[in-house]
């Protein structure tokens, strides 16, 4: 059980205190119904604190995790002439201001080089060198992963084989088998089952130095000690050496068959360094925590118990730079000592309130924000919608008894072209970062990677329907060719040509879409 814990205690008053204070923050959220634009009264760092448990790191792109934050939340270069900003927020304790972001990077691409400590301590994580595993990362693309939180639009980090950040030079965060706590909001959307998309305590030369030496939550797909259940991704604890999902490595919880692909997960691990850690997540859009491992240190080989931490943070790879992960990074924060379940729910309450991934508050238009759906207009589809499904863009059939999955798999959030801010790319709604693009000239919906090649694939120029009515929308690297449903695939189609989805029949109605509102609510 949890309170095996060794942990700083205030005794039961406080312990009340608390679960009154998340059952409160619970009750309030769902009070006041969609969130608000103004920011939380107590912010995840401020109820640690208030638990005795204070952070010694605080990273997100999207928010300030105090209340009284009014720093920087991460800095961007542009490709254009290697000049950065920073990116900080729209009011104390608020919202990043992504609007000076898309204002500094306009007309070229930027990069994220830094994400900024919210705490006293500065441990300021930059792009990760070379290690043992991996040669040195680049930065993620700044503009890869749009997302609502709070009613505004903000950016995550979203990070592909390659990229990783790391603070090798670190003040107060745990070492030599002291005890800490540690929570980030990622996503099962964009996951993979290579190693290690981690956040939390690492080596401090960027190579493997043994068991115990790593703390980190790792979330994928990559079963390391058989048998995992389900497909994932689970919230495994990378110690070093093992991804963990118990003292024996396996799983020992059979109900743990993973988050499946949520949009946004809210994964959490806390280790007192000595004989017990434990392992929860939950969905970050709704509901509270779920503890899959509550038990003893690994009991696989020596040097576990006690725990031989060095004091790294690293994001998005292994102890030693293996880089081969992909994942999404909202926010994190890592803690002196282990917190209390209490306070453990009243910052999943706290995250749950702030709205991630709700509406963008504009449908039906080509205007970027705003969520739609895209109806064929032939006369033989005029009920089939373009939707996903299993990667590959298709049309069919969606009505308001369709699934909640099929309607949400049907719309789309329009962004700005990611090649041309005058045309418009399309963001999939229930998966974050991934986007319309072609390929061989089929469409496919594929996690952004910021490559030039994918942002032209994924950009589109709205014309007037060819065939009169709705709209049409050419390639932006092949302009003759448009977006067209043929056999219930869609494609980047020319009026004629070799290929069986060239084909001139009924090219103009096919390549002609309706613009409507969104299936997803």
């Amino acid at each position: 059980m949890l309170s095996r814990l060794r942990h700083v205690t205030r005794g039961r008053l406080r312990n009340a205190v608390l679960a009154a204070l998340a059952a409160f923050a619970v009750v309030a959220a769902l009070a006041v119904g969609a969130p608000q634009a103004s920011a939380a009264s107590s912010l995840p760092c401020d109820v640690y604190a208030a638990a005795g448990t204070p952070c010694v790191a605080a990273h997100s792109l999207v928010r300030a995790l105090y209340s009284s934050y009014n720093g920087a939340l991460y800095q961007v270069q542009r490709a254009s002439d290697s000049a950065t900003a920073d990116i900080g927020l729209l009011a104390a304790g608020g919202y990043a201001n992504a609007a000076a972001q898309d204002s500094f990077c306009s007309g070229t691409t930027c990069i994220v080089t830094k994400i900024y400590d919210q705490s006293a301590r500065h441990n300021d994580l930059t792009v990760e060198g070379a290690g043992g595993a991996g040669a040195a990362d680049v930065g993620a693309p700044a503009d890869a992963l749009p997302v609502t939180v709070g009613g505004h639009q903000v950016y995550g980090l979203e990070i592909s084989a390659g990229m990783g950040y790391r603070d090798n030079s670190t003040s107060g965060v745990a070492t030599n088998g002291a005890a800490e706590g540690m929570y980030m909001v990622t996503s099962g959307t964009h996951v993979n089952g290579s190693c290690c998309f981690d956040y939390g305590n690492a080596e401090t030369n960027n190579k493997d130095t043994g068991n115990g030496h790593m703390d980190a939550i790792n979330f994928g797909t990559e079963c390391w000690f058989a048998p995992c259940y389900g497909s994932g991704p689970w919230v495994q604890a990378d110690l070093e050496n093992g991804l963990f999902q118990s003292d024996s490595g396996y799983s020992k919880n059979t109900a743990n068959t993973g988050t499946g692909a949520i949009p946004f997960v809210t994964a959490l691990l806390k280790n007192n360094g000595q004989d017990h850690f434990a392992l929860k997540y939950g969905n970050a859009q709704s509901g509270s925590l779920t503890t899959t491992y509550s038990g003893g240190e690994p009991s696989t080989s020596s040097g576990y118990s006690p725990m031989h931490q060095e004091g790294a943070i690293v994001l998005g790879t292994g102890g030693d730079n293996s880089n081969g992960s992909i994942g999404s990074f909202f926010e994190g924060v890592m803690t002196a000592g282990i917190p209390t379940d209490a306070a453990d729910d009243a910052v999943q309450a706290n995250i749950v309130s702030v709205g991630y991934g709700g509406s963008t508050g504009t449908t039906g238009t080509l205007t970027p924000g705003s969520e739609i759906s895209l109806r064929a207009t032939t006369s033989c589809c005029t009920g089939d919608y373009i939707r996903h499904q299993n990667g590959n863009a298709v049309i069919s059939a969606i009505t308001s008894s369709s699934s909640t999955l099929d309607k949400n798999d049907a719309t789309w959030i329009v962004r700005r072209g990611l090649a041309d801010a005058s045309c418009i790319s399309f963001e999939s709604r229930n998966y974050p970062g991934d986007f319309l693009r072609h390929y061989n000239y089929q469409l496919y919906r594929q996690p952004m990677v910021g490559t030039a090649q994918f942002r032209s694939d994924a950009t589109f120029c709205p014309t007037t329907g060819k065939s009169g009515t709705g709209s049409s929308f050419a390639s932006y690297n092949y302009p003759t060719r448009f977006l067209r449903h043929y056999n219930y695939n869609v494609y980047a189609a020319s009026d004629g040509g070799s290929n069986a989805f060239d084909s001139a029949t009924s090219w103009t109605d096919d390549v002609s879409w309706a613009v409507t509102a969104p299936w997803a609510p």
